[in-house]
């Protein structure tokens, strides 16, 4: 449980932001910022560096595109050690703006990508890294993958300059037993870079798997306040943080957030491990159907829809 070299990722604002179009209010990142500053945690993860071609303004909050004179707005005047993460999907880059990292609030920029797309995260990668700042590379939906695909990816991008590549369970279908097969498999195609883990908790398995993937020598872990995120969500930062047992680490603060802030949000906002993300988990399917059925008045005809989603495979 207490290893030094594990370090903590909270994905409260970015993760979360998937269910409410990144409309958080600056008063709540602000909330975020200091608890998971006073806990200790080692990373936060602030929202997206999303292309306005892409993503067009008004449709979205400013957690969307995560300018870095937003940032310094929440961040100013907190003492913090802290380091700030934003995500950029491979395959929707157009006019995002990086300055050098000396300039900017951000220390880190985690690149997601699906495997076929790798060529586009290596030469975001080789951008980032010329600019100063620490990377991963975060291959999603690789329940979906043919191993082979994966292992490709993986060679070309064992010889890039990033630090860190993920196993990411975006369909929260994997168990323990596909977590360790996968973190193995990272290890041998990637000598010399940590392994990070993304659980999403459609089985209810996103904490199990990230203490998995933990026992097998993760280094780089992903939580979110109260398991916020799309569809059911991550795992639970509070329940990490409990499991990690370093002594570095504070519950209090983490727990007072949760109390003030996110308890009252879920009377607008909702997330979590239901029935209709345990169906698309259990199929292997990602949760954007899970996610519209949620929204209508079929949100809980359950054997309605896992017959759709079952018709849908076959």
């Amino acid at each position: 449980m207490f290893r030094e070299d594990i370090k903590v990722m909270d994905c409260t604002i970015r993760d979360g932001g998937l269910i409410n179009d990144h409309y958080f209010t600056d008063e709540f990142v602000k909330a975020v910022y200091r608890a998971v500053s006073a806990a200790g945690i080692d990373y936060m993860e602030v929202g997206y560096r999303s292309s306005r071609k892409y993503a067009p303004p008004g449709d979205f909050g400013a957690w969307k595109y995560c300018d870095d004179d937003k940032i310094r707005e929440i961040i100013d005047g907190i003492e913090s050690n802290v380091k700030l993460s934003i995500m950029v999907d491979a395959h929707r880059v157009a006019e995002q703006h990086f300055a050098p990292a000396d300039e900017s609030p951000i220390d880190m920029i985690r690149i997601a990508t699906y495997a076929k797309d790798i060529d586009k995260a290596i030469a975001l990668v080789n951008r980032c890294h010329d600019l100063g700042y620490e990377t991963t590379v975060n291959i999603m939906a690789i329940s979906a993958e043919n191993e082979y695909d994966i292992v490709e990816a993986l060679d070309q991008v064992a010889k890039t300059p990033t630090g860190t590549v993920y196993v990411v369970d975006s369909y929260g279908y994997f168990f323990s037993e596909q977590i360790h097969h996968m973190v193995k498999l990272y290890k041998e195609h990637l000598p010399g870079k940590r392994i990070g883990i993304h659980c999403h908790n459609n089985q209810q398995l996103a904490f199990a798997n990230t203490i998995e993937g933990i026992r097998h020598d993760c280094n780089l872990v992903d939580g979110s306040l109260y398991g916020i995120g799309r569809g059911a969500g991550n795992c639970p930062l509070e329940l990490l943080v409990g499991f990690l047992k370093n002594p570095k680490f504070s519950l209090e603060p983490i727990l007072k957030v949760i109390q003030e802030y996110m308890i009252p949000m879920r009377e607008e906002l909702e997330w979590g491990a239901m029935i209709p993300y345990v169906i698309t988990g259990i199929l292997n399917r990602h949760p954007r159907s899970a996610i519209a059925v949620r929204k209508t008045d079929k949100k809980d005809k359950y054997v309605e829809f896992f017959e759709e989603m079952r018709d849908m495979q076959d």
